[in-house]
């Protein structure tokens, strides 16, 4: 039994013929009722005539080819005029004369090809039609009335066609949608990857980098070789996401958090409470100095902004470690109702291998290729920068109606800051 909710989901999935069939059987049906014999339209001045064997036939070739009028539109204007010119030169004046407009519509709305052609032959078929109704008639309808039913009938097939355009008109601009959200997403998913990538595997080399010089003291080399393989394993659960977030089924209760694999759910996105304290803890154990200052408490109506403010910081860690390792580095977060603030500060001269401040992804690097500094024997990591870093944190902030920063600084430090507005749309 179809439930009235299941109803309209039934009556879409059956077949278009069926679907058009009743709109015939109810013009046909109510052709036959009494009160509307003669009702229907008439063309010329004929005396209406009652029904006979041959009525039959000329309403069901009138009504019933409207079940095909979106499949073969063309096949049902052929078939309905014929049975529409008969109807009107044998008098017979049936409502079933309302399928003709009704055909034209769906013709200018659902044929394809030849519609001009359709059209010429639909014009030039109906002189003949007109002027028999003219000679057999008593001269009472004038020529004026013929040209005023052609163009109601030019009238269907317009608005035929204008329900045609709009819905080309729809169709496209649904395609754009579908294509701009799929290069959105794109982007988006490409600047994810190149803040987890750059991230990690730039703390991962400084701390391999800082492992082959402490051979001398077993225990900071296991400390150090186990935060680079925490920081592998994180980097990990993050890719892992990312793939999630590509996999078409994402979403879904085997695509979310509820998984085999912890972390990989949609929430993943917005970094929890006390993320921000992780990152900074994980980039000093990569050996880069880092005051971290956070006011306020992050709000869950904040939205995209608290990931945004993750990122800046984030990415801001990453350049200093790639391109100011060792240098001091002071890490602001406010917390507001309205807004987040992000300011990060980092002194590009006074520690190894600082040539200059962390120009991002942008900047130039403090090595001279070979991934060591110019100090002997002290190591630094500086590979090299893609341009995406600096640019991706602008937009993203833009894009939530905020203000980004990032500059040297007069004393040759390198200033990060960001103002964003909480509650964005997540």
């Amino acid at each position: 039994m179809i439930s009235p909710r299941q109803a309209p989901e039934w009556w879409h999935r059956l077949d278009v013929t069926v679907r058009d069939l009743p709109l015939g059987l109810l013009l046909l049906a109510g052709s036959f009722l009494p009160a509307l014999h003669g009702k229907g339209t008439q063309v010329g001045d004929l005396p209406t005539r009652p029904f006979d064997a041959l009525a039959l036939l000329v309403l069901g070739l009138e009504c019933l080819p409207l079940a095909v009028r979106r499949r073969w539109p063309a096949v049902c204007l052929a078939l309905v005029s014929a049975g529409f010119a008969i109807d009107q030169l044998r008098g017979y004046h049936s409502v079933a004369g309302t399928a003709l407009p009704l055909a034209l519509i769906s013709t200018g709305a659902h044929l394809e090809r030849r519609r001009r052609a359709s059209a010429l032959v639909f014009s030039v078929a109906y002189v003949p039609v007109a002027v028999a109704l003219y000679r057999l008639g008593s001269g009472g309808e004038t020529v004026t009335g013929f040209v005023t039913f052609y163009l109601v009938l030019v009238l269907a097939w317009g608005a035929g066609a204008w329900l045609r355009a709009n819905r080309v008109a729809e169709a496209e601009r649904r395609q754009r949608v579908a294509e701009d959200t799929r290069t959105a997403e794109r982007t988006r998913i490409a600047r994810e990857l190149h803040d987890v990538v750059t991230h990690h595997v730039t703390a991962m080399v400084v701390q391999a980098e800082a492992a082959r010089y402490l051979t001398a003291a077993p225990d900071r080399l296991d400390r150090t070789l186990t935060a680079v393989t925490d920081t592998g394993r994180r980097a990990i659960s993050d890719l892992r996401h990312l793939l999630d977030l590509l996999n078409p089924d994402h979403g879904t209760d085997h695509g979310t958090g509820t998984g085999t694999h912890p972390g990989t759910g949609a929430d993943d996105r917005t970094p929890p409470a006390g993320r921000l304290r992780t990152l900074v803890e994980q980039t000093r154990r990569a050996g880069q100095p880092v005051e971290f200052t956070e006011e306020g408490t992050p709000t869950e109506s904040a939205g995209s902004a608290d990931l945004v403010a993750y990122r800046v910081v984030q990415e801001s860690l990453t350049n200093a470690l790639k391109y100011a390792h060792g240098s001091r580095t002071s890490v602001r977060v406010r917390h507001g109702e309205k807004e987040i603030t992000v300011e990060v500060d980092t002194d590009g001269l006074g520690g190894p291998g600082g040539s200059g401040g962390p120009g991002g992804s942008d900047g130039p690097g403090g090595s001279d290729g070979s991934g060591r500094s110019g100090r002997p024997g002290r190591p630094t990591a500086s590979p090299g920068g893609s341009g995406r870093g600096l640019a991706g944190l602008r937009e993203r902030v833009a894009v939530l109606g905020g203000e980004f920063s990032a500059g040297p600084r007069a004393d040759g430090g390198f200033l990060v800051r960001a103002r964003i507005p909480a509650g964005s749309p997540s």
